[in-house]
């Protein structure tokens, strides 16, 4: 049994790390995923493309729980005891634009695939099971319900992450730049303490991005989780006059700003001299699907 999956990366409207709600967008980078199922070989197995000594623990987890749920249903097979699966990304890892939440829902669909059961979840309650198995391997401090939603939505979601619901999702359709420096940061490794406190901006940016206020947003949460996690603000500065939105995406180190094609491309130029790489695509609103 096999099946494939591609989740959208996703940037940020609103970090969850100081109130536990969020906000972020899919955009159009994927995160693939191929499971194989097994009815005569025990326990679960993952591989990265490209990155062999990858942690695979998340989507190992994703395999194992969709089988815990439906893989002893299918009518006429023994039921499936192993699994393995494999990912390829168009987005890095540790880079703040949701490569483990868009890994765990291409797993989970792709597992839902193999068993041909994509129809006994609803595309939340996929998006939720990515997050259990994420708090479970302990790679996420907030649950990253947000960031999991758009991805496996698509548009533009606000999340309460402790509860897992979502507030309001929206489609939109928005032409967006993205600057990765070449370092890595973890989620899981934020000062979350520091984060808590500038929780008034973050009700701030809930309150605007429940009103549709998504550039103004991003562009307040982008300024106040700088100064949380000491990230240079210069890209925002340089982009916020001329921009829908612009913010620190995640917990870094990536940064993306949202606008007119032509003016992004100006902008690109700029932090184009900086370190890293940059990235002109649009946002997604078909979110994970099967390939």
């Amino acid at each position: 049994m096999e099946g494939t999956a591609a989740a959208p990366a996703a940037g940020t409207v609103l970090n969850a790390l100081a109130t536990g709600h969020g906000s972020a967008f899919a955009i159009d980078e994927y995160t693939t995923a191929t499971v194989e199922l097994f009815t005569d070989e025990a326990g679960y197995t993952g591989e990265v493309d490209g990155a062999p000594d990858a942690d695979t623990r998340l989507v190992e987890r994703c395999i194992e729980y969709v089988v815990d749920a439906h893989g002893s249903k299918v009518v006429g097979e023994p039921p499936v005891v192993g699994g393995h699966v494999r990912t390829e990304s168009e987005v890095p890892m540790a880079s703040g634009l949701k490569s483990s939440s868009a890994a765990a829902n291409a797993t989970v669909m792709a597992s839902l695939d193999a068993l041909d059961a994509t129809d006994r979840m609803t595309r939340e309650d996929m998006a939720r099971l990515g997050v259990m198995a994420a708090r479970d391997v302990g790679v996420t401090i907030t649950g990253a319900f947000d960031d999991a939603s758009a991805s496996m939505l698509g548009g533009v979601t606000v999340t309460d992450n402790d509860a897992d619901k979502v507030l309001s999702r929206e489609a939109v359709d928005w032409d967006v730049l993205v600057w990765t420096p070449p370092e890595q940061s973890f989620s899981a490794d934020a000062d979350v303490d520091r984060c808590k406190r500038i929780a008034p901006m973050a009700h701030l940016v809930e309150d605007l991005a429940l009103d549709g206020e998504y550039g103004r947003a991003m562009t307040v949460n982008g300024l106040a989780f700088c100064a949380a996690l000491d990230f240079d603000t210069d890209p925002i500065v340089e982009a916020m006059d001329r921009v829908y939105g612009v913010s620190l995406s995640g917990t870094g180190p990536s940064f993306t700003a949202v606008g007119d094609r032509e003016t992004l491309e100006a902008i690109r130029d700029q932090w184009d001299e900086r370190p890293g790489t940059t990235l002109l695509t649009t946002t997604q609103t078909e979110g994970t699907h099967t390939v």
